[in-house]
């Protein structure tokens, strides 16, 4: 309904302004015509005709100069009297869709829960956001450049403009509810800010810090993140990869990215205490047999990972499944994994 509005808002004026160059070419070519005056003397009479301005006439009008002229005044001040009531209504829509959206995002912060929180809009953070949106995950990002956060919520993402290091704007992102938190600004010195306070606000939050330097990572550890991450260092790594070993990271680029390929992917699952697969086998748990998803690894609640188990594997309450498969198959592994009805 707002966008509508906005639209016909648009469509007015532009139908307005149109109205009013019609009216004064209409005029000049008039004037031209029946007075037989110059192309500027008769741009100028329009001018003060539709302008009301009042001047005596640039020349003597014959009758049929003043007939026109008639013409002239009556379309020239309704043409001019529609567009700037239609600019004042379409700066009021605009205006009234800013206070409204506003209004939105606001409640739909104080709503917001399980979510993650994404502390700079650059590079990072945007393929953050973007990754996120794609897995239909809640976040919330915090950019202090006024064009950065336009960007973001013209995708429709929830944004805070502020500075992350304060803990009013974190508690405006709802840190209290959130699930975890990305660092991702440009610089470490302030990423190391945003994750002290960030711990200080919520101890037992998972945080993950970008590092431009490769020394900046103890101190971002020390800080309190629990995952540092150097872009720098990941594209290098990256680069030597797709020459030593190229098959290898096709496949985990097929396999991870969703956007690549949407047919086979390895996801991670959390068993909780009340699934069928607490206390069964990687055999008799029938993961492969029943969903044709294949068991990769487990990573055990105490952090310890279990590569490639065997059908004798145990599966604990607690353990996540890395497991590869159909993103078909997927949802009904996550069902089963949690105890919910498929």
């Amino acid at each position: 309904m707002q966008s509508l509005f906005q639209d016909r808002s648009f469509r007015r004026l532009a139908i307005a302004l149109m109205a009013v160059v019609v009216v004064a070419l209409s005029g000049v070519l008039g004037f031209r015509l029946i007075e037989g005056w110059g192309w500027f003397d008769s741009f100028y009479m329009v001018v003060m005709t539709m302008t009301t301005v009042g001047y005596r006439e640039v020349h003597d009008l014959s009758p049929a100069g003043r007939i026109f002229n008639i013409y002239v005044m009556a379309a020239g001040f309704g043409s001019v009297f529609f567009s700037i009531t239609a600019l004042t209504q379409t700066l009021m829509s605009l205006e009234l869709q800013r206070i409204l959206g506003r209004r939105k995002m606001e409640r739909e912060l104080r709503n917001i829960s399980d979510h993650f929180i994404i502390c700079g809009a650059g590079r990072v953070g945007h393929s953050a956001a973007r990754e996120f949106a794609r897995s239909n995950v809640p976040f919330v990002i915090i950019e202090t450049q006024g064009p950065k956060v336009e960007r973001e919520n013209n995708h429709g993402w929830l944004t805070v403009q502020g500075d992350a290091t304060q803990e009013n704007v974190l508690k405006e992102a709802g840190i209290d509810r959130a699930k975890g938190l990305v660092a991702a600004t440009t610089t470490d010195a302030t990423n190391i800010y945003i994750v002290l306070t960030a711990r200080g606000l919520k101890p037992g939050l998972k945080i993950i810090a970008r590092a431009s330097e490769l020394d900046a990572e103890k101190h971002l550890k020390t800080a309190g993140a629990d995952v540092v991450i150097s872009p720098y260092f990941f594209a290098g790594h990256r680069i030597a990869q797709h020459f030593l070993r190229p098959n290898v990271v096709d496949f985990l680029d097929i396999a991870i990215s969703r956007e690549k390929h949407e047919e086979m992917v390895i996801e991670e699952i959390r068993v909780s205490d009340r699934s069928r697969l607490a206390g069964a086998t990687i055999g008799n748990s029938f993961i492969h047999r029943d969903l044709g998803i294949m068991v990769l690894a487990i990573k055990r609640e105490d952090g310890n990972p279990c590569f490639n188990p065997t059908a004798n594997e145990p599966i604990r309450a607690g353990d996540n499944l890395i497991v590869m498969g159909e993103a078909a198959k997927m949802p009904k592994l996550e069902s089963i994994a949690a105890a919910r009805s498929a």
